[in-house]
């Protein structure tokens, strides 16, 4: 209906179009060969309707596209906001249960270094409230982050935690998305034997060449089964996939006694 519609009014407007040059027919209607007679400048004004009819709808449908596809990113990237939240608040209450049990056990037993834990963990709660909602944070926080945990777990342990850490490369310009780490240091000690002198924790930083190499190693505890295992390695690698997509190769392997993690991401 709309498309007859269309080629009505071009008829009609063509019709008027030669109505009106008639009146002027002797400075319009005049060529070389003389007058242009009626079906000639009648068909020529149909072609003419059409091609900027033509032009019009091509530049209103290239003008909506463009609005459209804007709307879509702009959707894309709250989904994108917002999927990144929806796992940090999964690795933060995570943590915090863990962490809490922790104190809780050092306080049952009146152990002097209580103190010490909460305000390891009050260092760690202000960097996870503070600078985990930034996009990106320093890496030497992050590190420092780190640091803070592992010895909230040699708190725990009572001097009883054996964990080899090594930090090298100049990270005091470089910036990474917030808590990408912590889940498989985490996950080692969930998951693994911390309290073994000849099977370590071992956790190695390095950067090079704007790259992060970062490897984890642990003996596997065959005591230790949780239903939750994994969550929080499935949640990194997923915001690994969003955050990092192309910069990042995460490779993890293991058997019955060893659990073994690197991942190499471009800063």
């Amino acid at each position: 209906m709309f498309s007859a519609c269309i080629v009505l009014l071009v008829l009609i407007s063509g019709l008027l179009k030669y109505g009106f040059a008639f009146l002027f027919r002797d400075v319009i209607l005049i060529s070389r060969d003389g007058q242009i007679p009626f079906e000639r400048y009648y068909i020529g004004a149909i072609f003419t309707g059409l091609f900027f009819i033509f032009l019009s709808t091509a530049f209103k449908f290239a003008v909506d596209w463009f609005l459209n596809e804007k709307v879509r990113k702009n959707l894309e990237s709250e989904k994108l906001i917002a999927e990144l939240a929806f796992l940090r608040s999964q690795i933060n209450p995570h943590f915090l249960f863990n962490s809490l049990n922790n104190i809780y056990s050092l306080a049952y037993q009146k152990s002097d270094k209580a103190p010490e834990a909460i305000m390891k963990l009050s260092e760690i709660m202000r960097y996870m409230l503070q600078e985990s909602n930034e996009p990106r944070v320093q890496l030497g926080r992050e590190i420092r982050y780190l640091e803070n945990y592992i010895e909230l777990q040699k708190l725990r342990f009572k001097g009883q935690a054996y964990i080899e850490l090594s930090i090298s490369g100049d990270y005091g310009e470089q910036s990474i998305a917030p808590l990408i780490l912590i889940s498989f240091v985490e996950n080692a000690f969930k998951h693994g034997v911390a309290s073994d002198p000849d099977n370590p924790i071992k956790i190695s930083v390095r950067i090079l060449n704007n790259q992060l190499h970062f490897e984890i190693q642990n003996k596997k505890s065959l005591l230790n089964k949780d239903e939750s295992s994994g969550i929080g390695l499935s949640n990194v690698k997923r915001r690994l996939d969003l955050l990092y997509v192309g910069k990042y190769a995460l490779d993890i392997e293991e058997d019955l006694d060893t659990y073994y993690c690197k991942l190499d991401l471009n800063l």
